[in-house]
């Protein structure tokens, strides 16, 4: 089989360089925090720049955490904004590389394989970094790092971790250089997929480099975690058999939809349950729009913090395959009744749509009022048209104006942070 290169590409401190760039500010030298004013200091940093990260503070800190003494601008998030620029940024990409070949990782990082490219560029695999994240930085003012590598998670390695002490930025690494490099390196948790829980499991018995997990008997890790093992084994010799293609074309066995949210206070029982009802109109339209259907809900309920009580979890199955309102609303909220304490103040709601799939044709039980429910899907049809003509606010429910309800808020944030202009 052709031995295959990789290029892992991060875009810096992305949502902190857009805010920077917008201002003409120099993100190297400029202290600036993207986190929203309007929320308390226990408020986590979605982003800072790389100035405030030579000081030491952590990319993902609260609010109250930066040092009294550190002078930065706090600019409010503006989620619209960073899916622009990364728009233009993925068309630089495509500049490059064929949409069947990249792998977007994320909002700010993305995997490419450009093992064909090569030859047609004339160019080494760190040449044709170089021109790409040069490319960014000449058209958008943005400056991103570069990983390189013989499969898709040495790539990673080395941007996470040998990129960020390069002077250009960009590392490379093969599975010989990755045990040279990086066998007796630590702590564990730089490395990708590893994580707190991981970690502390393998110090228990001494093991804390990949070194370490590599001269490890092999039936001693598949007894502490299992399949996984697998995975951890393979990533201490520098080992992926995953491809570009295999993610491309991998399909799950089974689909679901999700909706959560974090409340900004304490809810009574009767509030949550407005939570729950605007949450679960709002994903009957989701599928509805998508054309899909599910036969089971289930609810996630996490109380306040100072109660460090159990969350309230449970599963609810429908009649039938259904994005119909009228029956999912209903369902959940008597879900909602049973497994929630009423004593309780809530903080956290999640909401899953389980096993969804197309819906092919209508197929209702007996006991369906099959009128009612076409009837029904008009209405909820009717109200997507507008809301896309006119906006996610433009129709409505009377619950959605009581002053404990959330999705007119919601309705103008993307990911949960306000959308910005």
């Amino acid at each position: 089989m052709k031995n295959r290169t990789y290029i892992c590409i991060d875009l810096k401190s992305f949502y902190a360089s857009v805010e920077c760039v917008e201002r003409n500010l120099d993100p190297m030298t400029t202290n600036l925090v993207v986190a929203d004013p309007e929320r308390s200091d226990k408020t986590i940093c979605l982003a800072i720049t790389p100035a405030m990260k030579a000081l030491g503070i952590s990319n993902r800190c609260r609010v109250f955490q930066i040092p009294k003494d550190v002078k930065y601008v706090m600019a409010e998030p503006r989620m619209q904004k960073y899916i622009d620029y990364a728009a233009h940024i993925y068309e630089i990409y495509l500049k490059y590389i064929s949409k069947d070949d990249i792998h977007v990782y994320s909002i700010d990082e993305v995997f490419m394989d450009v093992t064909d490219y090569l030859g047609l560029y004339n160019m080494t695999a760190k040449e044709l970094g170089i021109a790409i994240i040069s490319d960014i930085y000449t058209a958008l003012g943005i400056r991103a790092t570069c990983g390189i590598g013989t499969n898709l998670y040495l790539a990673k390695i080395a941007l996470d971790i040998t990129a960020k002490h390069a002077k250009d930025f960009i590392g490379e690494l093969d599975e010989e250089s990755y045990i040279k490099k990086l066998w007796d390196h630590k702590p564990l948790k730089d490395f990708w997929r590893i994580g707190a829980g991981t970690v502390t499991q393998l110090e228990k018995y001494g093991i804390k480099t990949m070194r370490d997990i590599a001269n490890t008997d092999e039936d001693f890790l598949y007894k502490l975690f299992g399949v996984d093992a697998e995975l951890l084994i393979d990533h201490a010799w520098g080992r992926e058999p995953v491809t570009v293609k295999d993610i491309k074309t991998y399909k799950p066995k089974s689909n679901s939809i999700s909706s959560g949210q974090v409340l900004m206070r304490d809810y009574e029982f009767e509030e949550g349950r407005i939570i729950i009802k605007e949450m679960a109109d709002l994903l009957c339209l989701d599928l509805l729009d998508k054309n899909l259907v599910t036969d089971s809900i289930t609810l996630h309920v996490g109380y306040s913090n100072a109660l460090n009580a159990k969350p309230a979890h449970g599963t609810v199955s429908l009649p039938f395959e259904t994005s119909a309102d009228t029956i999912i609303v209903p369902a959940i909220s008597k879900l909602y009744e049973d497994i929630v304490d009423k004593s309780m103040a809530i903080r956290r709601v999640n909401m899953t749509c389980n096993r969804v799939s197309e819906e092919g044709f209508h197929q209702y039980n007996l006991f369906a009022d099959a009128d009612e429910l076409e009837r029904n899907r008009k209405i909820q049809n009717a109200v997507l048209d507008i809301k896309k003509k006119f906006g996610k606010n433009a129709v409505l429910k009377g619950m959605n104006l009581q002053e404990s309800a959330t999705t007119m808020d919601r309705n103008r944030q993307i990911g949960g942070h306000k959308s910005g202009n």
